[in-house]
């Protein structure tokens, strides 16, 4: 019989790359608020996705970024501190987006960190896959990465084989949360982050 594994993993990136989009693929159901403004993402929401031999625990952290201001150094010294109690990194890119200054700064983050990362390129369906290989060698040149998995969150796909990479990774270990708990946030809180999307996207 296989040995139950279980264990948190870390969803991180630059802002507005996807990361609210693929913890809600990943886990079934709306969960962190989706926008295209920046720094949306203000709570450390976790979803847990129960499979037959594992529980995966999702962190979706605010994005790492060069801070401007005394909420974004929060926000960011937030996310630095996450990276160290998970079992597992997932560090998402855009792949419309050229690797930048800002890419290099997460890196850096990323390499006082001994956890391992996946790198996760999404919206691979807005590309051609010849342009989507050059960018894979480009990153592959910057960073050790454990495992590179091409994705479109937002259509679902490869996204099955990210969470059989990701159950790999983790340790034998117990069930944190009961079967049936998906996150834990309070509902109220849920419903009033859904309420703030909707502003949201009515104020762009």
């Amino acid at each position: 019989m296989k040995e139950f594994r279980s264990g948190f993993v870390a969803i991180i990136g630059r802002p507005n790359v996807g990361k609210s989009t693929l913890l809600n693929q990943l886990v079934g159901q709306k969960l962190a608020i989706m926008s295209d403004k920046p720094q949306t993402t203000r709570n450390k929401i976790i979803g847990v996705l129960n499979r037959d031999n594992a529980q995966i625990v999702f962190i979706d952290t605010p994005g790492i970024h060069k801070p401007k201001h005394k909420l974004g150094e929060l926000m960011v010294e937030a996310s630095r501190r996450s990276l160290n109690e998970v079992d597992c990194i997932l560090l998402l890119i855009d792949v419309t987006r050229k690797l930048g200054r800002g890419d290099e700064h997460v890196l850096t983050n990323l390499a006082q960190v001994k956890t391992p990362v996946i790198l996760v390129i999404n919206k691979i369906d807005l590309l051609p896959i010849s342009e989507v290989l050059p960018l894979i060698d480009q990153w592959k040149d910057k960073f050790d990465f454990r495992e590179i998995v091409p994705v479109s969150a937002l259509r679902n796909t490869n996204t099955p084989a990210l969470v059989d990479l990701i159950e790999d990774l983790l340790p034998p270990g117990p069930k944190y949360y009961p079967q049936d708990m998906i996150t834990d946030q309070p509902e109220r809180l849920l419903v009033a982050e859904l309420i703030r999307e909707k502003v949201l996207h009515r104020t762009r």
